[in-house]
């Protein structure tokens, strides 16, 4: 951990995607390593939303533009000179990319080719990481997780843009990154759970939706498997990765998996049992009715980060959803958003 601390301390680091889930988080590790962030986005996907509730934008600079907006965003890039960009900007909702195609295919392809073709033009930045998804893989409905060098593909609309913005990143990588020595790397993360998560058709969320309302919470695919993980543990290998990627970028200049160990692939009976154990009279339901495509099986093999930049989720599946379920809870009864989020970071960052 104090190597971290002294490689990120007054780096300057460039987010897309801050006012998410995931870069709201991002936003706290990166403070508490001591780091100078600048983030980049619309305004947030849901309401409420994490950034709102912990008022994140008070703790950084933030720009509020589109990613597509390729002149904006090259032109904030420029005038920041970061060390290090951190891609997550994205349409991340496989059910809405069923409504919004077009928007998901904009945002999640284009606005990553927008990124990188900003990126190429700052010299300031030395290490990229483009954040995709588990779903970026071909799935064929193997229960098998997959590596790295499995093959992209998808079958609905936002599976395809991960795909894609694969196929973009290892594109740049190889025509204008390459002879530059600039790093740029991909990453895939299986499903992120953690407190501060309002998005819609989420598990998580409609869950805690329904239990504070006491309402039941309907379920459309109990026995589908899926690499759960709190939000923290991919950051914090997404941050390992930048520091060795800064040592070494060729070596490192690759796609990375991010996900809980083998034995700690869930169902999503066992998640929604676990989440609303947590919550008194919570009542669960199965949707019978038809819904769009979702793989039943996900997984990854994440053999490489473990052996090459020896990361392991340090948090359990049971401890991953005792940090949501005990998040949501105290934000309920009254607890900063922000506070609970740093206090989090803090407890994780020491764990050995």
């Amino acid at each position: 951990m104090e190597n971290l601390v002294r490689f990120y301390n007054d780096k300057r680091v460039f987010i897309t995607g801050d006012t998410g889930f995931k870069g709201s988080w991002l936003i706290c590790m990166l403070q508490a390593l001591g780091a100078n962030v600048c983030g980049y986005a619309l305004a947030p996907p849901s309401e409420p939303s994490l950034w709102d509730a912990g008022r994140f934008f008070k703790h950084i600079q933030h720009t509020h533009a589109d990613i597509i907006d390729q002149s904006i965003l090259q032109k904030t890039l420029q005038d920041y000179e970061p060390d290090i960009v951190l891609h997550l900007a994205a349409q991340s909702l496989v059910r809405h990319s069923y409504e919004s195609p077009l928007d998901t295919l904009q945002t999640n392809i284009m606005g990553t080719a927008s990124l990188l073709e900003a990126v190429r033009f700052t010299p300031s930045v030395l290490s990229t990481v483009i954040v995709t998804s588990d779903k970026c893989y071909h799935n064929v409905g193997r229960p098998h997780p997959y590596v790295e060098t499995d093959p992209i593909g998808g079958d609905d609309p936002y599976s395809a843009s991960k795909g894609c913005a694969e196929l973009v990143t290892h594109a740049y990588r190889h025509s204008f990154f390459s002879d530059k020595g600039q790093a740029l790397a991909s990453v895939r993360a299986g499903n992120v759970i953690g407190g501060g998560d309002f998005a819609a058709d989420r598990l998580i969320p409609d869950m805690f939706r329904a239990f504070v309302k006491n309402d039941p919470v309907s379920i459309r695919y109990p026995r589908a498997t899926r690499p759960w993980q709190h939000v923290l543990d991919p950051l914090y290998g997404y941050l390992l990765l930048v520091e060795k990627m800064a040592g070494e970028p060729e070596k490192y200049s690759h796609g990375w998996n991010f996900g809980p160990l083998q034995q700690e692939t869930h169902t999503v009976g066992e998640m929604v049992e676990r989440f609303a154990s947590y919550w008194d009279g919570s009542k669960v339901v199965c949707d019978s009715k038809e819904h769009p495509h979702e793989a039943v099986y996900l997984g990854l093999d994440c053999t490489q980060a473990s052996a090459k930049l020896q990361w392991q989720p340090r948090l359990s599946f049971a401890e991953s959803v005792e940090w949501t379920a005990d998040w949501y809870l105290r934000w309920e009864n009254g607890e900063d958003a922000f506070a609970l989020c740093l206090e989090q970071v803090e407890a994780f960052l020491s764990l050995k």
